[in-house]
């Protein structure tokens, strides 16, 4: 397997914001469209449908020179994210009540619970975007800024100048690290999912692989939960 660094592409060398702009704004317009949730006043699945759109028109318009073109380990980037889907997992499942106590249950982590109201439980649209939406948009825009320009940035802000998997402590850490915070009371697998996934993206070298294997865990949480009825993972 190849560790040549795989080319950088889409920066203008004119500043870090435009730098980032490709890389990060994906991720801010989804936090700013699912998390912060602006009221748009349509009824679902339209609504649903229109914040889908909305992330990825940002993909398709401003992120494209920078999309990943090509996968280098396609059957280990699968069981790569097979692997962190069992590690997301297993921790409820080895220890019953495990996600109760107070380290996952606080006004700083928040509270275990689905995004996804009961009532949509049963639609087969409503389902299918979900799908859509963890499987093919949120593995683009999460790998575009984790793993695509944050750990660059951290090591050098002109993140034109550093190759895609370069690897620093500090780096890799503070990446971790921050990716875990956005899984609220799941930080403690959502720490070592981004040690495992920072670890593949020095090792490959290439952000198609980790869209890929992304992609995968997060097929696989779906599949989950859609046959253990256990919707606080998704």
């Amino acid at each position: 397997m190849s560790a040549t660094a795989e080319p950088v592409s889409g920066g203008s060398g004119k500043g870090t914001v435009r730098q980032a702009i490709p890389w990060a704004l994906p991720f801010v317009t989804f936090l700013l469209v699912f998390v912060v949730r602006p009221p748009v006043g349509l009824a679902e699945p339209v609504d649903t449908i229109v914040r889908l759109a909305v992330v990825s028109l940002v993909v398709a318009l401003v992120s494209r020179p920078v999309l990943p073109r090509r996968i280098r380990s396609p059957g280990a980037s699968v069981g790569v994210g097979i692997a962190v889907f069992a590690l997301w997992v297993a921790p409820d499942l080895l220890v019953p009540g495990y996600r109760d106590i107070a380290l996952f249950q606080n006004e700083v982590v928040g509270r275990v619970a689905s995004s996804m109201p009961e009532a949509h439980r049963t639609d087969p649209l409503l389902l299918s975007l979900r799908f859509l939406r963890a499987v093919v948009l949120v593995p683009v825009v999460e790998e575009l800024f984790w793993r695509g320009w944050l750990p660059r940035y951290v090591i050098n802000p002109e993140v034109d100048r550093v190759p895609l998997g370069t690897f620093t402590p500090m780096a890799f850490g503070a990446t971790a690290v921050l990716f875990s915070l956005e899984h609220g009371s799941f930080w403690d697998v959502g720490l070592a999912a981004g040690l495992v996934y920072n670890a593949w993206m020095w090792r490959t070298r290439s952000l198609g692989d980790l869209v890929l294997c992304h992609a995968v865990t997060n097929a696989c949480l779906v599949g989950y939960v859609l046959f253990t009825d256990r919707w606080q993972y998704l």
